[in-house]
């Protein structure tokens, strides 16, 4: 017996009706089957490609997240020196004083005030900044002198500023400018007067005072933050700013915390927070995860993580 789905359709034709029967109710079954069939098939198809961008992005995400402590941390911690060694030295905390910028000297004003050369002078960089000094910064002399105890001669900044070159630099010296450079040269005002041993011509360092940490945000996420340290004295520093992130959060295991510093000495032997001028070699690792959804007990899943060795420059020993 065949089923009408729907009554069946007459045309006049010749005086005569013809009738064409409709579907049946088993054959739109089997098509609304297959269709359900090839409908899941092709969203399962796009929510498997979903999940495998979701999971290459946040895998990026992470290795972005590594790429950005370890070259951040490699830049500063890399400069170091004897000269301006480690203030503090934590599992996930280290305070130092980072170079931010470098000149030479053109000549001694008084034996509080140095001049010093324009950036750019006859061809060459003399003077470079990654940010402008201030009152909080420090500034070393290079004193090359064998009655000098050391090579670096320390300073506190009591001001820096922009000079015409007539005051700072003028012109006929060494790092003098030519006619077409044009620029002005900076005046540098000690707060302790410059020792004797330090001449014309020699290298001069801007240095920071600051502290890269692990620490937990608002947001309860974890981060690798910055403070801005007072230069000279117990440490006081300032209110943290999240450089990259987020990591792992903080653990005593060494092996599951998201930021970790390793500190060793010039025979691969561990490093005592007390003996900062021991210091030949920092490793660190950094574990940053993945911005997926927590699991049930809090912690995310997938994420990337790096280390890097970084030998201390200009060591003294």
């Amino acid at each position: 017996m065949r089923v009408n789905v729907s009554a069946a359709t007459s045309w006049p034709q010749g005086g005569r009706h013809l009738s064409r029967p409709a579907f049946t109710l088993l054959e739109l079954t089997i098509v609304l089957m297959i269709s359900g069939v090839i409908g899941a098939a092709i969203g399962m198809t796009l929510l498997h490609q979903q999940r495998f961008y979701r999971g290459a992005s946040d895998l990026l995400y992470a290795r972005e997240g590594v790429r950005d402590a370890l070259e951040v941390l490699s830049t500063d911690i890399r400069g170091s020196s004897s000269a301006d060694s480690f203030r503090l030295m934590a599992d996930s905390a280290i305070e130092l004083f980072s170079n931010i910028g470098s000149s030479v000297v053109c000549r001694r004003l008084t034996d509080l005030e140095v001049g010093l050369p324009a950036a750019t002078a006859r061809g060459n960089t003399f003077t470079a900044l990654l940010t402008q000094p201030d009152t909080g910064d420090l500034v070393l002399f290079y004193r090359d002198s064998l009655e000098a105890d050391s090579r670096w001669e320390r300073h506190r900044i009591a001001a820096f500023g922009h000079r015409s070159l007539d005051a700072s630099c003028p012109a006929g010296g060494p790092f003098s400018p030519e006619a077409s450079d044009g620029g002005p040269g900076f005046v540098l005002t000690l707060a302790t007067p410059l020792s004797p041993h330090v001449a014309p011509g020699a290298p001069v360092r801007f240095i920071r005072r600051g502290r890269f940490s692990l620490y937990r945000s608002s947001n309860d996420e974890w981060y690798l933050g910055y403070r801005r340290c007072n230069a000279v004295g117990p440490s006081t520093c300032g209110p943290v700013q999240p450089v990259s992130g987020p990591y792992a959060g903080y653990s005593s295991d060494p092996g599951a915390t998201g930021l970790l510093f390793e500190y060793v000495d010039a025979r691969g032997e561990p490093v005592e927070a007390s003996s900062p001028i021991d210091v030949a070699r920092v490793d660190i690792t950094a574990r940053a995860v993945s911005p997926g959804n927590p699991t049930d007990g809090g912690a995310r899943q997938g994420g990337d993580s790096g280390k890097v060795s970084l030998a201390i420059r200009n060591r003294l020993h």
